[in-house]
């Protein structure tokens, strides 16, 4: 039998400190705490424009998760943050985003979405 070490891994050799690279080791989003001590997820969405220069823009939604894991109880959404020719262009740049600065894209969107009244309910983009 062969040592699981060199077994091949989805993602093996990838970096997962950016967005795009945890999603290829993990084959899943990954989850986050935010200043509401909340649990999150996070998905990269893209929207056709009539921008002929950059038809595709790009945003992450945050998606809030019951405190038992169970469902989806809510959402947040970051402003728009990319716009490209398509939509592999602005999903690349998304991926590109460290952890970290993900993290500070989640908190700012729950820190406006508290400040418009809607916590958790959605987000302004």
């Amino acid at each position: 039998m062969s040592d699981p070490a060199d077994r091949p891994e989805a993602g093996r050799g990838q970096d997962d400190h950016t967005l795009g690279g945890y999603f290829a080791v993990h084959t899943r989003p990954p989850a986050f705490e935010a200043v509401d001590g909340q649990p999150y997820t996070v998905s990269i969405e893209t929207e056709r424009t009539a921008d002929l220069r950059a038809p595709v823009v790009g945003y992450l939604v945050f998606p809030r998760w019951a405190a038992t894991g169970l469902g989806i109880v809510g959402h947040v959404e970051s402003p728009l943050l990319w716009r490209g020719a398509t939509r592999r262009e602005v999903a690349e740049e998304a991926g590109a985003l460290t952890l970290h600065e993900v993290q500070r894209l989640l908190n700012e969107a729950v820190v406006r979405a508290a400040e418009v009244g809607g916590a958790g309910e959605g987000g302004e983009r």
